[in-house]
C-alpha cells in the first residue's frame, strides 16, 4: 500500500510517494508538461501500472488543488479539479481491463496547497540547495510537501 502525491504545473508536474506505512513523503520525479499538465496523464497512469504491477499498488492519489489565498477557487483549481477527474475516468477505463495490473481504483483527494511552494523552497534551503538549483527540483519537493500533510493528517485523525 502506498500514497501518490502530485504538484501540478504548467511546465513540470511533481510526483512524491509514501513509505508502505504511510509514515513519511519523498521525491518520484518530475515529469516535463510541456505547458499544459494534462500532458502528464499518460505517465502518471503508467506509473501507478507499474507500482500495481510490482505488489506495491498504490491505494490513494494526493492531488494538490491551488486555492487563492482567500480560499476561493480560480482557474488553475478548476484545471486541478478536472485533471484528477480525467485521472479518474482513466483509471476507472483501465480498471475494467483483465489484462491491466490495475485491478483497484486508487481514490483521489484535492487537497490545498496554498505556499506549498513557499514551504518547499524552505526545506531546500535549510537542506543547503543553493537557490539556483531549487528550480528543478522544486516540483518534486512541493508534491512531498502535499503528500506529507496528507499522511500527518491521516495519522492525527487515526490518534483522535
Amino acid at each position: 500500500m502506498a500514497w501518490l502525491g502530485v504538484d501540478l504545473g504548467d511546465a513540470r508536474v511533481g510526483l512524491a510517494s509514501s513509505d508502505p506505512e504511510l509514515t513519511f513523503a519523498h521525491p518520484l520525479e518530475n515529469l516535463d508538461a510541456r505547458g499544459d499538465s494534462f500532458r502528464t496523464l499518460d505517465a502518471v497512469v503508467e506509473i501507478i501500472e507499474d507500482h500495481a504491477a510490482a505488489d506495491q499498488a498504490i491505494d490513494h492519489i494526493v492531488v494538490g488543488l491551488p486555492l487563492q489565498l482567500n480560499g476561493s477557487e480560480g482557474k488553475s483549481a478548476k484545471k486541478a479539479r478536472r485533471w484528477a477527474a480525467n485521472l479518474t475516468k482513466r483509471l476507472t477505463t483501465l480498471s475494467e481491463d483483465e489484462s491491466s495490473p490495475i485491478h483497484d481504483i486508487p481514490s483521489i483527494a484535492l487537497v490545498d496547497e496554498r505556499l506549498t511552494t513557499v514551504s518547499a523552497h524552505r526545506q531546500l534551503h535549510e537542506a543547503h540547495v543553493a537557490g539556483r538549483r531549487h528550480r528543478p527540483v522544486v516540483d518534486q519537493q512541493s508534491a512531498v510537501v502535499i503528500l506529507q500533510s496528507a499522511l500527518d493528517a491521516r495519522t492525527n485523525q487515526r490518534s483522535d
